[in-house]
């Protein structure tokens, strides 16, 4: 039995000329967060489309709790347990914030083209959608609409829809990404309790953050990885130093 529950094999992605991924491998374990982090343009965007399965890689594969998910589209990736946040929010800006989560949790039981009214009727789905609104603190703002939220809330509400599909692995794209000090530290703290339910896979630019969380750090540059460690162990590798983290890390 793999000792990882999401995985990617050697993958490789071009774009013409361009390598934008090179013989990628990164595993991650039960209980643990596992960081990816790199320059602008260092191809984490692409790494992450290809976990997600927006992008198919060209050789190489993606595992998820042993099965190969590599031609796996998004939607059957999430439905095998797999959790994602964006970059950008990809919130329905016009409904309710409680109406984004039971929409989260309609997804989840297979069914997301049915019908609003009997969805939000639906006690099973309005208590899981209540409930992961109150374990990321939004459980006040169920009727507020999700375009009136701060940047740090909205955060919180894409958290709070993933964990209503109840995943059994996280990627998260940046989710400090626009949050003042006091959100990070709230995020920060929130995530350092969710993965012993779930791992993530934590794409951040917040060094703060990720040295704070990460059991393992990836450090990508150029398409590839060019270490694997601990936080002590990647602060004090020299080629990241050089790539990235430089010399007040």
């Amino acid at each position: 039995m793999t000792e990882f529950v999401l995985e990617t094999q050697d993958i490789c992605k071009s774009f013409g000329a361009l390598r934008a991924s090179r013989n990628i491998s990164i595993g991650l374990k039960a209980g643990e967060i596992h960081a990816v982090i790199g320059p602008n343009g260092a191809g984490k965007t692409t790494l992450i489309g290809q976990i997600c399965g927006t992008l198919k890689p060209d050789s190489g594969s993606v595992r998820l709790l042993g099965e190969d998910v590599t031609q796996l589209a998004t939607r059957e990736r999430a439905r095998l347990g797999l959790g994602r946040t964006f970059q950008i929010s990809s919130l329905a800006m016009e409904d309710t914030v409680l109406q984004n989560a039971v929409l989260g949790a309609l997804g989840a039981a297979g069914n997301p083209w049915r019908f609003w009214q009997d969805a939000l009727k639906d006690r099973a789905l309005r208590e899981k959608a209540e409930s992961a609104l109150e374990r990321v603190g939004l459980q006040d703002h169920a009727r507020t609409r999700t375009a009136e939220l701060s940047h740090g809330q909205r955060r919180q509400l894409e958290v709070a829809v993933a964990l209503t599909k109840e995943p059994r692995a996280f990627v998260m794209d940046e989710p400090m990404a626009g949050m003042g000090s006091e959100g990070s530290k709230r995020l920060t703290e929130f995530l350092d309790e969710l993965r012993s339910e779930a791992p993530i896979l934590l794409v951040e630019h917040d060094m703060d953050a990720v040295f704070a969380l990460a059991d393992r750090i990836s450090v990508l540059v150029y398409g590839e990885v060019i270490a694997t460690g601990t936080v002590d162990e990647i602060r004090s590798d020299a080629a990241v130093r050089e790539a990235y983290l430089g010399e007040d890390a």
